[in-house]
């Protein structure tokens, strides 16, 4: 069955408009604690970001939660990695984050975790689904759930990170710059690397509910290029809103994606002879990265876009590692889900042994040209990639490539947006077909 209100990642939008909205999330808080009763368990844990819409939310979802009878424990703002670490600690039978990730502040959304720390289920999205659009009741006044506060989540978080490397790890001499993009990981990731010894300069951490994103994280890397200079750092890391995304920027400024990333964890734990298999990445992963690993002899398998999707390669494989260009890193072998903080410490660790800087970590992979053109199209709009005039250029642009690169055409899972992506060896070829096709999408769009 397709699914109404679920997207690749939970459900987003803007707020204000449906289903973001606090009528439709007292409705959701009591469909999901409803769908967990049938399944003889109702504790929910929930976390947020920063934007100032989780206020609202949050106490939608808990009235609709205590409705159903369900017991909630509040994290207040917690990266969503976090979240899906205490689900498992606390034995919660699901866990709510209250978080629109890497967009800005004027949209919100929810994202579900199960007891065991993984995304819900298609099945289970279905059901809560089923019950979101069915009349809702109330258990018994004595059967009513109860909300409650957690006061040690952050420290609980904090040296569980800690714990993803070895207890003698010292950064003690490393100078690094965080952007937090004023977002969820502006209490704990500072609070993470001094433990650890390192000389912290901390930025994009006055979160004031409006600027989550704005100017600061992974999604603007503008700001920490420059304070990485400013503060002749070692190396920059920007976390996304919700902490689940990471990039960096090396000493020079130069910044270093997800792709590139990934690499320097993979090839450090070959190295160590952890690696167990192989590396998962999405349709949109640099073809350098697939060429750089399968010159080291190590497979490497593209998931659909979308962290749910890496991690079901991943566990269908028995594999550890993989992730995405935008920063999204699984380590399996640390946590159950994509975490900012703790791939950021891997890829530390991994220089240490090395004895690298991140300038020459990230020469394990030579990307290959790639050019990326979001086009947006109108909210319920036929999907522009199945237009007869987009897919003649799109064949028309593989034609001109003639096996010397790729292209790309995908609807964004949590914005109005085709994501137009064109990979080859020759640049000026890459950005012409890019442009050339993006125009026709445009078109087509009605723009």
């Amino acid at each position: 069955m397709e699914k109404r209100y679920f997207g690749t990642d939970g459900i987003r939008g803007r707020v204000g408009d449906a289903p973001i909205t606090p009528e439709f999330m007292l409705k959701l808080g009591w469909a999901v604690g409803t769908a967990f009763r049938h399944h003889g368990a109702c504790r929910v844990i929930i976390g947020k970001d920063t934007r100032i819409s989780g206020y609202m939310f949050e106490s939608a979802l808990e009235a609709g939660l205590s409705a159903a009878g369900a017991q909630v424990q509040l994290l207040g703002p917690m990266p969503t990695p976090a979240i899906a670490y205490l689900t498992r600690t606390f034995m919660a039978d699901v866990g709510i984050v209250i978080s629109a990730s890497h967009n800005p502040f004027y949209d919100n959304g929810i994202k579900f975790f199960s007891g065991a720390g993984s995304k819900l289920p298609d099945s289970l999205e279905l059901e809560i689904e089923r019950l979101v659009d069915s009349p809702m009741s109330v258990v018994d006044s004595a059967a009513l759930g109860k909300v409650t506060r957690v006061e040690d989540a952050a420290g609980r978080y904090i040296e569980f990170c800690k714990s993803s490397v070895p207890t003698s790890t010292s950064f003690k001499g490393m100078k690094l710059v965080l952007d937090c993009a004023h977002g969820a990981t502006y209490k704990v990731a500072p609070s993470v690397f001094r433990e650890l010894g390192a000389d912290v300069v901390v930025i994009g951490a006055s979160p004031d509910g409006l600027n989550i994103n704005a100017g600061h994280g992974s999604t603007d890397m503008a700001a920490l290029r420059a304070a990485v200079l400013r503060e002749g750092a070692d190396l920059g890391i920007a976390f996304d809103g919700d902490g689940d995304r990471v990039l960096m920027v090396d000493h020079a400024g130069e910044e270093v994606d997800g792709d590139e990333l990934l690499c320097i964890i993979a090839l450090d734990m070959q190295r160590r002879g952890i690696l167990n298999g192989g590396v998962a990445g999405t349709l949109m992963s640099n073809l350098g990265l697939e060429l750089a690993l399968k010159e080291q002899g190590i497979p490497f398998v593209r998931a659909k876009v979308g962290d749910r999707y890496v991690m079901a390669e991943l566990r269908e494989r028995g594999w550890l590692v993989g992730g995405e260009s935008s920063g999204h890193i699984v380590c399996l072998h640390h946590t159950s889900t994509g975490d900012g903080i703790i791939a950021a410490l891997q890829v530390l660790k991994a220089l240490q042994r090395s004895e690298q800087s991140l300038a020459q970590a990230r020469s394990c992979m030579q990307k290959c040209p790639q050019k990326l053109i979001n086009v947006r199209y109108a909210p319920g709009q036929a999907s522009p990639t199945e237009s007869p005039a987009v897919k003649q250029a799109v064949a028309e642009a593989e034609a001109r490539l003639a096996g010397a690169g790729r292209v790309l055409l995908r609807l964004s899972g949590t914005e109005p947006l085709v994501r137009v992506m064109v990979e080859g060896q020759d640049a000026a070829k890459v950005e012409q077909e890019a442009t050339a096709l993006a125009a026709v999408v445009t078109q087509v769009c009605g723009g």
